[in-house]
């Protein structure tokens, strides 16, 4: 097939015996113009037993005994998202014949591994091919299946084009699952999920979720399995939850509603979070509270369809409105942003509205709070902004300093 394309064809050639390999590749340095393809066969993990024995040949490991393999694991607080993913999708394989799980070489970073001990006929992993298994899932959608397409928020941007004309334009029922939505730590910039907010809330007939805890991820699995009027996307980070109980059922969500969680008397300040930063957002109503400034949080659930009479509510009950999201801009706030200006919520003047997303850089791997931290989405960095943003009123002057422009700055 090669030689047909044009290509000088060498090989197989075991990658392993570099008695044989090396001589191949001085010979092929040296060979004349001309395209040449070396076909080099190895063995992941080759030469190490550990790894030979794992299912994974230890693609992704933590701290090691080098002799015995042993990883060196953090004892979890709570069941990592991609667990709860994996044993949410068996309970509705159980009980549904339809469901099936696709995935793109990672099993078991998505928790597709969980389901296939489960149901292994109906898992299927098409290896590193993005656009293949999102396509496969369309086809299989057509037949009256329902696919589960596990990917990486990182690797979906692969199979972009198959997104947008094989499932959206098609209005398919396929179901995305995106891990390691928003910054994975040490897995670094390549695996960040910063963008599929932006790429997939533009794209008519697509639905999108984002998790705020591992509860919400079991409703949500249970919204997308009972979606059948088109495609439906739902994001989750990487690592441990937050330690809230897991219901036994997941409850099918209103479409494009949000969920108030918590609402002072009084409240002149509106944090509308979308994922997981639901918990810094509460940590920030604390603080804020403390200093007497009464904070509503909202967990918007769904980044499209918007919830237009919650954000519509929020913008025109408060002086101050804050969104929150793991991703880009250009995504959920700009999506709100979108809504409130073409309803005319903004032209007052009386809400001052700001987007909190990731910053406009690839971010180095660090530990995630500390990422997050210089992302200004943590707690403290909610909190400044608020106190940068709330405007001074009369009775307070006396109680708080002002900068140049009449913000209120807060010890």
């Amino acid at each position: 097939m090669f030689e047909e394309l044009g290509f000088h064809y060498v090989g197989p050639i075991d990658g392993h015996n570099l008695d044989h390999l090396l001589p191949v590749l001085k010979n092929v340095r040296d060979a004349p113009e001309g395209p040449v393809l070396v076909h080099v066969v190895t063995q992941k993990g080759k030469g190490y037993a550990p790894a030979e024995a794992a299912a994974d040949r230890g693609h992704a490991v933590v701290k090691f005994d080098v002799i015995s393999g042993v990883q060196t694991k953090a004892k979890p607080n709570a069941p990592a998202y991609t667990r709860v993913f994996g044993e949410s999708l068996i309970k509705a394989a159980d009980a549904d014949p339809r469901v099936v799980a696709i995935t793109a070489a990672m099993p078991s970073g998505t928790g597709v591994d969980l389901f296939s001990k489960a149901h292994p006929e109906r898992t299927f992993d098409v290896g590193i091919a993005e656009q293949h298994a999102v396509t496969f899932a369309a086809g299989l959608a057509t037949e009256g299946f329902r696919p589960f397409c596990a990917i990486y928020s990182t690797f979906l941007q692969r199979a972009y084009d198959q997104v947008v004309h094989d499932v959206a334009l098609q209005n398919l029922p396929v179901r995305f699952a995106l891990d390691r939505a928003g910054l994975v730590g040490a897995d670094g910039a390549t695996h960040a999920g910063a963008f599929d907010l932006a790429y997939l809330c533009c794209l008519p007939n697509m639905t999108v979720m984002a998790a705020a805890d591992e509860a919400e991820l079991v409703h949500m699995v249970a919204t997308a399995h009972a979606h059948d009027a088109g495609p439906i996307a739902f994001r989750y980070p990487r690592g441990e939850g937050v330690g809230v109980e897991l219901p036994e059922r997941g409850e099918v969500l209103a479409l494009g509603k949000g969920r108030v969680v918590r609402r002072p008397e009084g409240a002149r300040v509106a944090l509308l979070s979308l994922g997981t930063r639901l918990a810094e957002a509460l940590k920030a109503a604390d603080g804020l509270e403390g200093l007497g400034i009464g904070v509503t949080v909202a967990d918007a659930r769904f980044a499209k369809p918007l919830d237009e009479a919650l954000i519509l509510e929020l913008a025109g009950g408060h002086e101050v409105l804050l969104t929150l999201e793991e991703g880009s801009t250009g995504g959920f706030g700009a999506m709100v942003l979108h809504l409130l200006a073409a309803r005319g919520a903004l032209d007052a003047g009386r809400v001052r509205v700001r987007t909190l997303t990731l910053p406009d850089l690839y971010q180095d791997h660090d530990a995630p709070e500390r990422m997050y931290a210089q992302a200004g989405l943590d707690a403290p960095a909610i909190v400044k902004a608020v106190q940068d943003l709330l405007p001074v009123r009369k009775d307070e002057r006396g109680a708080a300093a002002k900068d140049g422009r009449g913000r209120l700055r807060l010890a």
